[in-house]
């Protein structure tokens, strides 16, 4: 069993980063500007916009943090959007969600501009995706398909079991899998909350990527000997004995699945380090498209 390391992978991009920024430096190019959009005090949300703007330091990255109160209105927040779409020094941004209730998060995400959606949410960005057309791959699924490369696992003929279907995840995984490239040529099969025979479905598959958001939901009796597991689930858990006083867990139950693995991520350190590397390369990607 090889653990899928997404911390010592995300660094090793972010070095691969920091090198090109040093190259713009020295041509005098623009250097990239990331800008992150958080409302409210969502304690996860601060946590991995923190490491965002961590990230943009190490890799040399311009940085904005436009935090926002939670009772901002709708209209408020759209025409703070409008202000980033508009600014020129703003190259690629974020809108970090959840957002407050009385916020549509549809309207929003369509608000952004797709040459600024280094989230890859944006429903154009989403369509070229399926096209198979140049854009920007949502940030999880992108580095997701990163790990697999750069540990050189073999995807093209094998069956491919994704759990769950979000848009952030699971859907647009099952698309990327399913696609002619290096990373793909899978036989994927979607699955969720109302599949009848996903135990089965799961111990036939060569791969599978849990993304479904429940705790330890995927059991050693789900998978085959040998298979690769993506577990993209993140879940705080009260947890006493922590001194945070909570614990972080995936989807899939680690003790009992990674036994049976050829490969598996952590959690955390999976597949959490590798969204920011995305996140990094779809904001370099934002400017060297602008030129």
């Amino acid at each position: 069993m090889i653990l899928l390391d997404g911390n010592k992978t995300s660094d090793d991009i972010k070095l691969e980063i920091a090198q090109r920024v040093e190259e713009r430096k020295a041509k005098g190019k623009k250097v990239p500007h990331l800008a992150a959009v958080i409302v409210g005090n969502n304690g996860a949300s601060l946590t991995y916009v923190n490491a965002k703007v961590k990230a943009c330091e190490k890799v040399g990255f311009e940085s904005s943090l436009v935090a926002l109160p939670e009772t901002i209105t709708e209209n408020e927040l759209l025409q703070k959007i409008a202000e980033l779409n508009n600014d020129p020094k703003i190259d690629g941004y974020i809108v970090q969600l959840p957002l407050p209730k009385h916020i549509d998060e549809h309207k929003v995400t369509l608000a952004v501009s797709p040459a600024k959606d280094v989230d890859g949410f944006h429903p154009e960005n989403l369509g070229r995706m399926v096209l198979n057309l140049p854009c920007f791959l949502p940030a999880t699924p992108a580095g997701i398909l990163q790990l697999l490369d750069r540990y050189n696992i073999e995807t093209s003929g094998k069956s491919c079991v994704v759990v769950g279907r979000s848009h952030i995840v699971g859907s647009p995984m099952s698309i990327l899998m399913a696609r002619n490239s290096k990373v793909g040529n899978c036989t994927v099969t979607l699955t969720h909350s109302k599949t009848k025979n996903l135990k089965e479905l799961c111990q036939q598959a060569d791969i599978i990527i849990a993304a479904l958001g429940k705790p330890e939901f995927l059991t050693g009796d789900m998978v085959k000997q040998g298979a690769v597991v993506v577990d993209v689930g993140i879940t705080r858990v009260d947890d006493p004995t922590k001194k945070s006083g909570f614990k972080l867990l995936g989807d899939v139950k680690f003790d009992e699945v990674a036994p049976k693995c050829s490969y598996i991520t952590p959690v955390p350190g999976g597949v959490g380090p590798m969204t920011i590397a995305s996140l990094m390369l779809n904001t370099l990607q934002a400017v060297e498209m602008r030129e």
